[in-house]
């Protein structure tokens, strides 16, 4: 059973959107590549901050603790939900993950943005207290694809990729509630349309309502030039 908790008095975020600071979701089933395409983000935009989640699945054989993930045993996690230490938490595939609070408010003081690689789960917790954030869900181009990358990283047994294969039918679902798509068919066009759609909500109008409303008033505020002055 999926499990997952959504603090309720967290309806709404604590700052205005109006800045330039973006909250980046990007999520997709197992194996369609969402972990490339935010290495190849962050790469490229070193001010774009990443939510180290915290995990109690454990780590694969590359991973590093805290740079992926901070992986900690099941008292540790439970210990945290009773400290109100998460954002957002859940169960998937039978493993605890988390956000915490104190990531996004210390990216938030850095400006830029930060990237939140998390399931639909998190995503939709997140979207109910941060009105703000910004989802978008990546998508394989068919479930024998999804098969196929999902084999071919080699690192879950039979049970878990085949438990992996029947979560993402289920998971595809849900992604009505992200506000854009992006099929990965070819993982250098998908990066490109990610891409293009950091640049496109970082240029949004309400992101730059305080700097445009601050030109206004400086604007009202100066000395007509020489050249705006009319004889009657």
């Amino acid at each position: 059973m999926t499990e997952f908790f959504l603090r309720s008095h967290d309806t709404m975020s604590d700052a205005s959107p109006e800045n330039e600071f973006l909250m980046l979701i990007v999520s997709s089933p197992s194996g369609a590549g969402k972990t490339t395409l935010c290495s190849r983000l962050r790469a490229e935009f070193p001010d774009l901050k990443f939510s180290v989640s915290y995990t109690t699945r454990p780590p694969r054989p590359t991973e590093v603790d805290g740079r992926e993930y901070h992986f900690v045993d099941e008292d540790t996690f439970r210990t945290m939900i009773s400290q109100d230490a998460f954002a957002e938490w859940a169960c998937v595939h039978g493993r605890y993950y988390g956000t915490s609070r104190d990531a996004i408010a210390s990216a938030r003081q850095h400006g830029g943005g930060i990237l939140f690689d998390i399931d639909y789960q998190g995503a939709r917790q997140l979207k109910a207290s941060y009105p703000e954030v910004v989802g978008v869900f990546i998508l394989p181009p068919s479930l024998q694809e999804l098969e196929r990358r999902l084999r071919g990283r080699g690192t879950e047994d039979e049970a878990t990729t085949l438990r992996r294969l029947a979560n993402a039918k289920g998971e595809i679902g849900h992604y009505v509630f992200f506000d854009y798509v992006v099929v990965n068919d070819d993982i250098d066009q998908a990066y490109g349309r990610l891409r293009s759609i950091w640049y496109a909500e970082k240029s949004r109008r309400v992101r730059h309502a305080t700097g445009c409303e601050k030109l206004l008033a400086e604007s009202a505020s100066a000395p007509d030039s020489p050249n705006d002055a009319q004889e009657d």
